[in-house]
């Protein structure tokens, strides 16, 4: 067990995360409606008032001729209020003249807390409405009370909100690592390796799949870091660290257009602060490798 098994000791804050938001089942009793927080969501995006001090909460429930035919969601509570998501109907105006946000450009505007639960109301309500109909014999769907699903009534199939593990590691090689550039990334940006585990894989042998195909090399020494909900669209991002073990760097020219061995006084452009990449980068920058 390394040093960042204990969740208070990761070294990161995981911007992303809903600690603390706990949803009760069944779901709660009705609460009074000065204890409730709605977060508006517009497909990626969430309203956001326009002052200095930007917010995603609107204290007053919406009128429910707004939310005819569109999808709501409980969240959880955190101390004594409760949140709710709403999605808002096409073509009808903002409420009290917010404007709409993607949760991305919310970093470092609102607290982490609050982009958490925006991240978390657009996933919820995209996976509600995902899970509207039954895939296998396509019935509407019933919510589950006694946890996050839904379940269809004919065949009783239980559909739950996706979520897809990934692996995220940064490779050393004495005082150098490996970052690598996609060609999605902004021009001179680098990152380190990242891929989705697939069925029947541990995440160490998704960790060296991914590593032998984007780059061509071998690693060894896997040690965990941390994880961090990643909600673009349903990512779960496992961190690890690893050591080169051999090979000459061999682009797949797919998902990586570029990758180098970067030492601390020669470092590319990087990532936000607000990824798990980052984090990964930071700490062997400040030599606090696991």
């Amino acid at each position: 067990m390394n040093a960042y098994a204990n969740p208070d000791n990761f070294p990161h804050n995981a911007a992303f995360s809903v600690k603390g938001l706990i949803r009760h089942y069944p779901l709660p009793p009705r609460i009074p409606e000065s204890h409730t927080r709605w977060v508006y969501v517009s497909g990626n995006n969430v309203a956001v008032s326009g002052n200095k001090n930007p917010g995603i909460y609107s204290s007053l429930a919406p009128a429910p001729e707004f939310l005819a035919g569109t999808a709501t969601e409980y969240l959880g509570e955190r101390g004594d209020m409760a949140y709710y998501a709403a999605e808002l109907p096409l073509g009808v105006p903002l409420p009290d003249d917010r404007t709409l946000s993607g949760v991305r450009e919310l970093w470092g505007c609102i607290p982490d807390e609050d982009l958490a639960v925006a991240a978390y109301a657009v996933r919820m309500i995209d996976t509600a409405k995902a899970s509207r109909f039954c895939g296998r014999c396509g019935t509407l769907t019933e919510p589950v009370l006694t946890e996050r699903a839904w379940q269809c009534p004919a065949c009783r199939r239980i559909y739950y909100p996706r979520i897809s593990p990934a692996i995220i590691v940064l490779i050393k090689n004495g005082d150098r690592v490996l970052l690598a550039r996609s060609s999605r990334f902004p021009e001179g940006m680098y990152s380190v390796i990242a891929g989705f585990v697939e069925p029947g894989e541990t995440l160490e042998e998704a960790l060296c799949r991914e590593v032998k195909e984007e780059v061509g090399i071998a690693v060894r020494n896997i040690r965990y870091f941390a994880s961090e909900p990643w909600p673009f669209p349903d990512s779960l991002m496992i961190g690890f660290t690893a050591d080169y073990a051999g090979g000459e760097i061999r682009i797949d020219n797919n998902e990586i257009a570029a990758a180098d061995w970067f030492s601390r006084d020669n470092l590319p452009q990087l990532p936000a602060k607000m990824s798990i990449s980052r984090a990964l980068i930071d700490q062997w920058i400040h030599g606090r490798s696991p």
